[in-house]
């Protein structure tokens, strides 16, 4: 169970991955060894598994992102899986319920190169068929 000084912490790191911890050790009024030992075992007990690169705004809004919902033969689901992984235009894959298997989130330059990722997906071994959506606006994002 993550302690709600550790949620805080977490949160505030969600926001901000690069503050300092003198930042987190005043905002949380706590001492900068404890903020770097709270962090250490956090990412030691895999509740932080990494820190990332966010896109601003201006240039995640130039990207063309589709939702795709695919359907796969149940047999092949961990090979085809594991093909979708490889592919660097999928940024998330969701088990889902429902009449498909699987959500994906692509994100691509250009048109011309989501439906280009859009065809390497149905011609995966395995896939039986996809429905995309393509991302007109997204209203927010946390």
């Amino acid at each position: 169970m993550v302690k709600a000084i550790d949620q805080k912490l977490i949160a505030l790191l969600k926001k901000n991955a690069r503050i300092s911890t003198s930042d987190l050790a005043r905002q949380l009024d706590l001492s900068r060894s404890t903020i770097q030992s709270k962090i250490k075992r956090l990412e030691q007990e895999g509740i932080i598994k990494g820190y990332t690169l966010v896109y601003g705004d201006e240039y995640e809004n130039q990207l063309v992102t589709a939702h795709v919902l695919i359907k796969v033969v149940q047999k092949l689901t961990e090979k085809t899986n594991r093909e979708l992984s490889n592919m660097p235009e999928i940024w998330a894959l969701h088990a889902i319920s429902g009449d498909f298997d699987l959500i994906a989130t692509i994100k691509t330059e250009t048109t011309q190169a989501l439906s280009r990722t859009l065809d390497e997906i149905s011609n995966l071994q395995g896939v039986e068929r996809t429905n995309s959506s393509l991302i007109l606006e997204t209203k927010f994002n946390r």
